[in-house]
């Protein structure tokens, strides 16, 4: 079985397609995160990340840093 750790989940306030450009730049110029997807059109706005190097808290903070709410999604 595939280890699916580094692929992390989290739910966001990132609700619109402005918003996600907004933070566009920023996921994809960092280092840590390989590849990130939002889903606009689900009720959690889930944000994917997939990361071999950054933490759910880390990435948490640095959504927050740019103003929009963000929390772990188990």
């Amino acid at each position: 079985m595939e280890n699916l750790d580094h692929i992390l989940l989290f739910k966001t306030d990132i609700k619109s397609e402005a918003c996600r450009a907004k933070l566009e730049d920023i996921l994809n110029n960092h280092e840590g995160i390989s590849k990130w997807n939002v889903a606009l059109d689900d009720s959690d706005c889930v944000l994917r990340v997939i990361s071999y190097t950054l933490s759910h808290q880390q990435i948490i903070e640095l959504i927050n840093y740019h103003g929009h709410s963000c929390c772990e999604l188990t």
